[in-house]
């Protein structure tokens, strides 16, 4: 099986070295000799630390798609539209199998790429989407076919994972953990797409197609990143008995109950003895709830050379064995169009950290606001906030619908005893 290579990055090359290091033992297990024939990018003279001189260099990736002896595009070059979309259409309609890593172009352009791709009969692979080297789309979709998947939520991005349980070892602030994340290589030059939660919410739009047979609606989640988590909200959630991690859930509605599609990324306190309270530095984990297998956790490396790579050749052994299916584990044509739900009705128990004034009388004004908002509070912390002039006040609520939550907030809203802008973190139950 012959393949052609676009994109020769830090998974690209990682992809070319795994080929080269693993030859005889990926021809056994696809049952034919694989051998990447073309090899695309946009920098021919750089050093990517792996031996190219045998594969023809194409600077013209998209005659890629339409020669004979290329059998497989494998794309690396990712971006949602541009050169990446346009390669995967050729290649589609030029019958080819198309594999990718690009969990953006899947998020938004994947229900078309699936039609297509079934309309020729031929394999979309994106494995390495979602989670990285972890085989969560593979266990959701061929282990867990035949379950009602009836929640799916877990770390999705590695980048911030390393920040908060950074901030929770070190006792550090959010941007001196991010100076270092990106000194390790942990975090870009430009950290927004990964801190503020859309590379986290590309990947839950993915995993919640797969998990409910709904159209992709990436345009439904709601999304909110760790830019303003403090140290302080680190130490509460401790003292309370949880830990801080950006969380994306998912869930459909319930048989009967038309409650539409809940997509939302979001810090959230995790109790210190669920399991996604122990994933630390850059790693991923994905929890299922599956009506007759129950709890599935998928845990693992969601990002680097090595284990993206490794999820984008299990894809092209795939390819080789002629195993594939639907992408989303269902014909296109089925996958249901959803509403999304209201998260005004949703109901949880929250954490509601205010800066405000030391002075008499602001206690009675916060609780006097959240009773008239209809908000119950289950606990709440008083403590220096290290200025002269301002106290930590730290609320946990009782279960309550986020509606409730955002007017209480609204009528606290330009009181001149608050001294900057509330944060709430959900509380995961």
């Amino acid at each position: 099986m012959r393949l052609a290579i676009v994109g020769l990055g830090t998974v690209g090359a990682g992809v070319i070295k795994l080929l080269q290091e693993n030859e005889a033992l990926i021809a056994r297990r696809s049952g034919r000799p694989i051998q990447v024939v073309a090899i695309s990018a946009r920098d021919r003279g750089r050093d990517r630390g792996v031996d190219l001189s045998s594969y023809e260099w194409v600077d013209d990736m998209g005659s890629l798609a339409a020669r004979d002896d290329i059998d497989v595009i494998v794309e690396l070059i990712g971006g949602a539209d541009g050169p990446a979309l346009t390669l995967a259409r050729q290649s589609l309609a030029h019958g080819k199998p198309f594999v990718t890593a690009n969990k953006a172009m899947i998020a938004h352009h994947g229900l078309g790429l699936a039609r297509e791709a079934e309309r020729v009969d031929v394999a979309l692979k994106y494995e390495a989407a979602v989670a990285g080297g972890v085989p969560v789309i593979k266990g959701l979709r061929e282990g867990a076919a035949a379950n009602r998947i009836e929640r799916v939520y877990g770390i999705l991005n590695g980048t911030c994972n390393f920040i908060l349980s950074t901030m929770e070892k070190e006792g550090r602030d959010f941007d001196a953990v991010l100076k270092d994340a990106q000194a390790k290589g942990y975090a870009e030059a430009d950290p927004g797409f990964d801190i503020d939660g859309i590379d986290a919410a590309h990947k839950l739009s993915i995993l919640a197609s797969l998990c409910f047979g709904t159209e992709i609606d990436f345009g439904s989640v709601d999304i909110t990143g760790i830019r303003h988590v403090v140290a302080a909200d680190i130490r509460e959630a401790e003292t309370l008995g949880y830990r801080i991690r950006l969380i994306g859930m998912a869930e459909c509605d319930e048989e009967g109950h038309n409650l539409g599609l809940f997509q939302r990324v979001h810090p959230t306190l995790v109790p210190v003895d669920h399991p996604l309270a122990h994933v630390g530095g850059a790693l991923n984990a994905v929890v299922a709830d599956g009506n007759f297998v129950g709890r599935l956790f998928f845990q693992g490396a969601g990002a680097g050379a090595g284990p993206t790579a490794s999820a984008v050749v299990a894809d092209i052994i795939d390819v080789a064995r002629d195993e594939y299916g639907p992408a989303f584990a269902m014909p296109a044509e089925w996958l249901q169009r959803q509403t999304k739900a209201d998260p005004g009705q949703r109901v949880e128990r929250n954490y509601i950290r205010l800066r405000v004034k030391d002075q008499p009388g602001v206690l009675a004004e916060i609780t006097a606001a959240m009773r008239d908002g209809g908000v119950s509070i289950e606990s709440l912390i008083q403590r220096s906030a290290g200025e002269s002039d301002g106290v930590l006040l730290a609320i946990v609520t009782h279960a309550t619908a986020h509606a409730r939550i955002a007017d209480s907030l609204q009528r606290i809203i330009g009181s001149d005893s608050l001294l900057d802008q509330p944060m709430v973190m959900h509380i995961l139950d």
